[in-house]
C-alpha cells in the first residue's frame, strides 16, 4: 500500500513538473543527482565499476568525474521523463535539435530497424524520432514490474502514434511491422541473458550482447538506421542525431554483425563517456568459469 502510494506521489510530482520551464526541471533533477552520488550506494559502485572495466587507462581523477558527472546526467533523465512524457507537443518540440542523414519524413522509406542505444537521452531521443517521422512506428520496450509505471512509461512513449511491442513477445510482431512498411526502434546493447546473444567485445570485454538486429534486419530484408539522443550542454535540451544506414549490414555472421555494433557504440561513447547508462550492470552475464565482477557492489 506504501510502495503505491509513493509511485502515484512519484507521478503526480512528474505531471507538475511538465508544467514548469525545462531549465528548471533538469536542473532539478542535476542537484538531485548530485546530491544522491553523494551517498555510498550499489548504483554509484556499479558505475565505477563499469568505468574502470572499460577504460583502464584513465587516472582516478577522471574516475571519479566521470562517474559523478554520469550520475547526475541518470538521476537527472528520471526527472525529465516530466517533460518527456506529460508535456505538450509543441513544448517538447522545442527542446529537440534533430540532425538527420536520412529523411524521415519519406514515404517510401524502406523496411527500417531504428537502432537506438542506452544514453541518458535515449527516452527523449526514441520519442522524438516517432514524431519526426510523421507516421505509426514500432518501438520495443521492457515491461517494467510496477503497472502503474509501467501504464505511464507505455502511453508516454506512445504518445505521437507509436506502436509498443512487449520484449517478450517481440519477434513476431517486428517481423510483420517491417514487412508492412512501419519502421522499428529497438535497442541490444543491455546485457539481458545469454539467450539470443553471443559474448563480443566491448571495450575489451567479454559483453553478453543480443543477436537480434542482424537476425531480424536479415529476415525482413531491413536496413539498420542508428539514432542516439543527446543532452545538450547548459540546459538547452536534446539532440537527436540519426545516423546513414549502416552499408552491407546485415552480413551472413550475426557474431561479426554484432562485434560491428560494439565497435559503432564504442566510437559514440568515446565522445561523451558521462552520457552512456553505466548504471546498469553490462557485463552482468559472464563467460563460462569467469568470475562475477560486481561482487564487490
Amino acid at each position: 500500500m506504501l510502495k503505491q502510494l509513493m509511485v502515484g506521489c512519484a507521478l503526480s510530482l512528474l505531471k507538475l513538473l511538465a508544467v514548469l520551464p525545462y531549465g528548471f526541471v533538469a536542473r532539478f533533477g542535476d542537484i538531485l543527482g548530485y546530491l544522491l552520488y553523494q551517498l555510498p550506494s550499489k548504483r554509484r559502485c556499479i558505475v565505477y565499476t563499469n568505468l574502470k572495466l572499460c577504460f583502464p587507462h584513465w587516472s582516478e581523477a577522471r574516475y571519479q568525474a566521470v562517474a559523478a558527472h554520469h550520475f547526475r546526467h541518470a538521476i537527472r533523465s528520471y526527472v525529465e521523463r516530466s517533460v518527456q512524457w506529460f508535456s505538450s507537443a509543441k513544448k517538447f518540440e522545442k527542446l529537440v535539435e534533430i540532425k538527420s542523414e536520412i529523411d524521415l519524413s519519406d514515404p517510401n522509406l524502406p523496411p527500417t530497424i531504428l537502432l537506438g542505444f542506452h544514453f541518458v537521452g535515449i527516452e527523449a531521443g526514441a520519442i522524438s524520432l516517432n514524431y519526426a517521422l510523421k507516421r505509426s512506428c514500432g518501438a520495443l520496450y521492457q515491461p517494467m514490474s510496477n503497472l502503474k509505471i509501467d501504464r505511464a512509461a507505455k502511453k508516454g512513449r506512445a504518445r505521437f502514434n507509436a506502436q509498443m511491442i512487449s520484449r517478450s513477445d517481440s519477434a513476431r510482431t517486428i517481423l510483420r511491422m517491417l514487412h508492412e512498411g512501419t519502421p522499428v526502434m529497438l535497442a541490444s546493447d543491455m546485457d539481458h541473458g545469454s539467450r539470443n546473444s553471443a559474448f563480443v567485445p566491448f571495450f575489451g570485454m567479454q559483453a553478453c550482447t543480443l543477436t537480434t538486429v542482424s537476425r531480424l534486419a536479415k529476415a525482413a530484408q531491413a536496413q539498420v538506421v542508428p539514432f542516439i539522443g543527446e543532452v545538450l550542454p547548459n540546459y538547452k535540451g536534446y539532440r537527436l542525431k540519426v545516423f546513414r544506414p549502416w552499408e552491407n549490414y546485415p552480413s551472413d555472421d550475426p557474431i561479426a554483425d554484432t562485434r560491428r555494433m560494439n565497435a559503432f557504440l564504442e566510437e559514440q561513447i568515446e565522445l561523451m563517456p558521462e552520457q552512456y547508462y553505466w548504471v546498469h550492470k553490462r557485463f552482468k552475464t559472464r563467460p563460462p568459469g569467469a568470475p562475477d565482477l560486481y561482487d564487490v557492489c
